[in-house]
């Protein structure tokens, strides 16, 4: 299983002009060699380096760094084939897919740029490293990390780290390759019902509401809209400080809530039965009041950790359909739309059980994420006559 870990560089004030001018040079070459795949639409990397290589060994680039400029070139050029084969931009004539053909990829000044062995070692036991240049080769750079993030680059580091520069400030991206613990057999299953009230809640009883989340968002949607309104330098500068500071935060709540559910799954050796939610805000049709709440639910993100920390616990996980998951009683599997009376309650129409809508639903998804489960165990051939 792949994940990504990220260190914070601490350069001298030298050493930080140097990876400046380094990230703006390979990013102008690269745009360049942009350009030439956009205009002669070279097929192959192979064939790219004839037209290209010179150019950028004489404008500084080493030999390895002219390669990997060029190689992220061509896997920009392929990501964005297959996003026009998968139709992620747009059916064929649409607006948004005909822009993404009409004009060479171009990179931002301080876009990432991929470092392999040659270009950058790393000493972990005294926290540097080494990096290639167009000053030269920087030695003894400082950075930092958690003892956890240090400990995962140590031991599964693969592949080549991606150097990035954000508000000023330096980050080496790396990928990690950890392995996947082996599932057990689980003796039940928890259900995660996802919302935008509450974030997450559990067949177990654990509930983690937005109302606290919620009003943070507000607050800071409120003081950027206050902030713009002036239009000072310091309004500006402000504003600069405080970018990305909500999405840090919403990013650390969702790591809480997947690390809370699955260290319950793993206690009680239960697997984890979680909601496919795909393509929900392409079906929902809102007002403009009611359309920040639902662009602003990071369920897929939260999905996401939920996955990659069940499958290095060994947790099992599925994921079922949520249709109806929402007015289906859980004691006796009757489903009407009248039985969820309003956000919060449900009361069965059938057999009269009375019980949180959230709560309600997380049952729901347990027992068909048990019914998945046993369907993917049950075998298929045929029987031998």
């Amino acid at each position: 299983m792949k994940i990504v870990t990220q260190v914070k560089l601490m350069p001298e004030a030298e050493q930080a002009a140097a990876l400046s001018a380094t990230l703006r040079t390979v990013n102008d070459l690269a745009c360049w060699v942009s350009e030439v795949v956009f205009a002669h639409g070279v097929p192959r990397e192979y064939e790219l380096r004839k037209h290209t290589y010179p150019r950028l060994t004489a404008e500084g680039l080493g030999a390895q760094a002219a390669q990997n400029t060029i190689k992220k070139v061509r896997d920009a050029y392929t990501t964005l084939k297959a996003n026009i084969r998968a139709g992620n931009l747009g059916k064929e004539g649409s607006k948004r897919r005909r822009k993404a053909q009409s004009k060479p990829i171009t990179f931002r000044p301080e876009a990432a740029q991929p470092y392999d062995d040659r270009c950058l070692s790393c000493q972990y036991d005294q926290q540097t490293v080494s990096i290639w240049t167009t000053s030269g080769r920087l030695k003894k750079v400082r950075f930092s990390c958690s003892a956890d993030a240090l400990k995962v680059l140590r031991q599964y580091r693969k592949g080549e780290p991606d150097l990035i520069e954000r508000d000023g400030v330096f980050y080496l991206i790396a990928t990690c390759e950890v392995f996947e613990a082996e599932p057990y057999e689980p003796d039940s299953f928890i259900g995660v019902d996802l919302g935008i009230v509450n974030i997450a809640t559990t067949s177990t009883g654990y509930q983690a509401a937005e109302r606290q989340l919620n009003r943070y968002r507000k607050r800071q949607l409120a003081l950027r809209a206050k902030l713009q309104k002036k239009r000072t330098k310091s309004a500006k500068r402000r504003l600069k400080e405080r970018s990305r500071r909500e999405q840090r935060h919403v990013k650390n709540t969702d790591h809480i809530i997947a690390k809370t559910i699955v260290t319950e799954a793993e206690r009680t050796s239960a697997g984890i039965s979680l909601e496919e939610l795909k393509g929900i805000r392409q079906r929902v049709r809102l007002c403009k009041p009611q359309r920040v709440a639902p662009h602003s639910w990071a369920f897929a993100q939260l999905g996401e950790f939920i996955v990659y920390k069940a499958k290095r616990a060994g947790v099992p996980l599925v994921f079922v359909d949520p249709a109806c998951s929402s007015r289906e009683c859980a004691e006796c599997g009757h489903t009407d739309r009248l039985n969820r009376i309003s956000q919060a309650a449900f009361v069965c129409r059938s057999c009269g059980i009375v019980a949180h809508a959230d709560r309600n639903a997380s049952h729901v998804l347990a027992r068909r994420g048990e019914h998945a489960w046993t369907a993917g165990r049950e075998s298929r051939v045929p029987a031998t006559p």
